[in-house]
């Protein structure tokens, strides 16, 4: 793929939105919080198949863990019971934990994969954890949205 952004600012400074693509909430095997692996046409000439289904994935079983009731969790409610839950100003619920480590992952998988190819996720959490959304840039320096017509002009500097 021809576009290149070294980084999230530089997608946001030199870029402009084309689209936004969203991977809706699969509620087949119930409520909980997991993403279809179904990959959107829109897509198509931006990203492999396997790169997005693996991202997917990931995240579906990130929230699997956080979903997951245990010990700890079971701790948690009594404590917070106990204190009239004056003990979460002090301490963070595993369910919060692994929400840092989804934003964690989310950013690392903007960096590496999604910003080279001009496109950027959005943390679930920030859309109330009913989509997964993908923006979609181009150059603003081109005319087209093709990815193999527009490279950023700034992906040369040392703008890093």
């Amino acid at each position: 793929m021809a576009t290149e952004f070294h980084n999230l600012q530089e997608l946001r400074h030199s870029a402009s939105l084309v689209t936004k693509v969203f991977v809706q909430r699969d509620y087949s095997e119930g409520t909980i919080c997991r993403f279809q692996t179904k990959f959107p046409s829109d897509l198509d000439n931006r990203i492999e198949r396997t790169l997005l289904e693996e991202t997917v994935k990931t995240l579906n079983s990130y929230y699997v863990e956080a979903e997951k009731i245990g010990g700890q969790s079971y701790l948690e409610g009594c404590l917070a019971c106990a204190t009239a839950y004056i003990v979460f100003l002090c301490m963070e619920t595993r369910y919060e934990k692994v929400l840092k480590k989804i934003s964690g992952y989310i950013q690392e998988q903007n960096e590496k994969i999604y910003t080279p190819r001009g496109l950027l996720l959005t943390d679930p959490i920030e859309r109330g954890m009913r989509v997964l959304e993908i923006s979609v840039f181009e150059d603003r320096g081109s005319g087209s949205s093709s990815p193999s017509s527009s490279m950023s002009s700034s992906a040369g500097s040392g703008a890093r």
